[in-house]
């Protein structure tokens, strides 16, 4: 790990956990010289997990980079709610860029600082998992293969929820979206389909991929540092919980967040070079229906007569990741 485990925590920001530490070892969020890139006023839903990661996010980055940072956004979410005309939340330079262009518009930066002889400014790209995985994914994988001086951050909730709850290529086989209804014989989003982004940046080779969730909030800190020390091409995919489009209660966004990583569903791991470099273990590992049943999404899985067959196929892939990626000890690394 690189950040120091806390265990009187953590239920406010200026926390006795996080003042019993030295002041370089407490969480960003703990400073009173944080820069609230994200400030409040915004108008995310109740309990929304990507107005929580970009906080995090990006108030890590502007901590790394000395508050040398210009952030390029694609439509989405996290655009349209921080930022109604002609209202801002953002405390940053900040540019609003197409849904699929964002990773393009952020290498534009970089490449303009670059002549301008401004080494010190450092450009994050971030967007939605549909103008990621989707829209954008042409404009990302340019960024990867030239390596451009830019971390991407991918706020991955499963689905375009701003435009009413259609599937991306992220979300998550068996799900009901408003484009994957479970009608007839569908049983909503369909095996087989999607894109594992965080792999494909790994056979990029690119400097630093890495994913988190907001149920860990100092993991994901000490990612985004660490990706700052980086040059070159990085990615992070953090796992945001959505409570409309995945039908849970809004106070339990971040119990979402924990129950994917302790199912194995959403692997967390570090990556180097394209070679994994740490991962996040399982602490009590869960079956994926402790994780199902509390979604709206999957709610037609539980009906009589009960899907076993596809809550069984999603174990499956549950327990793929955790011997791919070494989530629990004494288990063999497979493909």
């Amino acid at each position: 790990m690189t950040y120091q485990p806390v265990r009187f925590y953590q239920t406010g920001t200026f926390t006795v956990g996080n003042r019993l530490l030295p002041d370089e070892q407490r969480s960003v969020q703990a400073n009173m010289r944080r820069t609230n890139s994200l400030n409040s006023g915004h108008r995310a839903c109740q309990g929304c997990g990507e107005a929580l990661g970009a906080r995090y996010a990006i108030d890590a980055a502007m901590e790394a980079t000395h508050r040398q940072l210009v952030a390029a956004n694609a439509t989405g979410c996290l655009e349209v709610f921080s930022t109604p005309y002609p209202e801002t939340s953002w405390q940053i330079p900040w540019i609003h860029s197409l849904f699929g262009n964002a990773a393009a518009v952020a290498t534009g930066i970089a490449a303009a600082m670059r002549v301008k002889g401004r080494h010190d400014v450092r450009v994050v790209a971030q967007g939605g998992d549909g103008g990621t995985t989707d829209i954008g994914f042409g404009c990302l994988s340019g960024m990867f293969e030239r390596n451009d001086d830019v971390l991407y951050i991918c706020y991955d909730n499963g689905g375009y929820m701003n435009t009413g709850v259609q599937r991306s290529s992220a979300t998550p086989p068996g799900a009901r979206t408003n484009t994957t209804m479970p009608v007839g014989d569908s049983t909503g989003a369909r095996f087989g389909q999607g894109k594992d982004v965080p792999a494909i940046a790994m056979a990029h080779e690119i400097p630093y991929v890495a994913t988190a969730t907001v149920s860990e909030l100092r993991d994901l800190e000490a990612k985004v540092r660490r990706a700052m020390e980086f040059r070159g091409a990085r990615y992070i995919q953090i796992l945001v919980p959505c409570p409309l489009g995945w039908g849970h209660p809004s106070a339990d966004t971040i119990r979402m967040a924990r129950l994917a990583g302790e199912t194995g569903l959403f692997p967390v791991f570090e990556a180097e070079h394209g070679t994994v470099t740490h991962v996040s273990k399982i602490k009590h590992k869960l079956p994926v229906e402790e994780y199902l049943r509390r979604q709206q999404r999957f709610a037609h899985l539980f009906k009589t007569p009960q899907r076993t067959d596809i809550i069984e196929r999603i174990q499956q892939l549950a327990d793929r990741n955790i011997r791919r990626y070494r989530l629990l000890d004494n288990v063999e690394r497979r493909a």
